[in-house]
């Protein structure tokens, strides 16, 4: 059953209310300016991007999240926080606040995609890790997050694969002793190996032999559904043999990288068995837009809205 509630704005109200009569052409008026008539009450907690919707709100982010907000959407997503100012992090966080988002992931430190710097155990690579995910425990608590994005780098072709896992094991037991204290998780991405090869962690059963591995609440899985639709298929059985490590999803279709709807993934079917889970968490809109300009960004969110209605 689809849930909407409708939002009052002053003379759009009453041009809505008036839809059936003469008010027709305010209504229309409206609409191109792209006032919200109402905003959809979703089951799961999507989080759209800075970006995402910029045709509609701007290029300002805290307008971007006002327009999120007044879409419907109770989460938001941002792999760029640690490298925005302070200031701008702390008016993001006071905006989501304001509209009661939960901040999702942002990505906790440098991501080497050609290098092994966790996979190689080099001690210079793993200071480097373990101070970026200090750094990164300062702008989660600025705004409010409770993930943070670890890849861990580029596969080591010098070492065999067990000793690598070894070296990647040891470093984020290190790390989640720095993230215990203060609640907070990071949770592992694997990534296909068409858009990134040679990576290291590439699938979830992987990444839960690692995890499990860690024994840490503080290390868990990112299961981004867009590249595990590549990797390996099987979502909907994988994500129920790793449910007790997933933490965090993000979302993409197959092919193209775009919004639910726009290619092979049956995600209505995926998001009733998270739903069916009792899933809380957020997840993250990591994904383009099908098609350009307004028109593709309300797609967007009619995709969204589409896909959730499995009741």
């Amino acid at each position: 059953m689809k849930r909407r509630k409708f939002i009052q704005k002053g003379a759009l109200a009453g041009s809505f209310l008036a839809f059936n009569g003469v008010g027709y052409s305010a209504f229309a008026k409206a609409e191109k300016k792209s006032i919200p008539i109402f905003s959809h009450s979703f089951n799961l907690n999507y989080a759209p991007h800075i970006g995402m919707f910029k045709h509609h709100a701007g290029e300002d982010p805290i307008a971007q999240l006002e327009f999120m907000a007044r879409e419907g959407f109770t989460a938001f997503e941002d792999n760029e926080m640690r490298n925005r100012p302070i200031d701008l992090q702390k008016a993001m966080a006071k905006t989501m606040k304001k509209h009661n988002m939960t901040m999702g992931v942002f990505v906790a430190h440098k991501i080497y995609w050609t290098d092994p710097n966790l996979a190689s155990g080099k001690k210079a690579w793993r200071e480097e890790f373990l101070s970026d995910i200090k750094n990164s425990v300062e702008v989660a608590k600025r705004v409010q997050a409770k993930w943070m994005t670890v890849v861990p780098g580029h596969v080591d072709l010098r070492q065999d694969m067990a000793y690598q896992t070894a070296n990647v094991v040891e470093t984020l037991k290190q790390a989640s002793a720095i993230l215990e204290p203060h609640g907070i998780t990071m949770v592992l991405e694997p990534l296909n190996f068409r858009n990134h090869p040679g990576l290291f962690l590439s699938e979830s059963p992987q990444a839960y032999q690692i995890c499990k591995a860690v024994d840490s609440p503080s290390c868990k899985i990112l299961f981004d559904i867009y590249h595990q639709q590549i990797q390996e298929g099987n979502l909907i059985p994988n994500i129920k043999q790793c449910w007790d490590e997933i933490a965090y999803f993000q979302i993409g279709d197959n092919p193209g990288r775009n919004e639910p709807t726009s290619g092979e993934i049956n995600y209505k079917n995926v998001f009733k068995y998270i739903h069916s889970k009792g899933f809380n968490g957020v997840l993250g809109m990591e994904h383009g837009n099908s098609i350009e300009g307004k028109i593709g960004e309300r797609r967007v969110i009619d995709a969204y809205i589409e896909s959730d209605d499995f009741f």
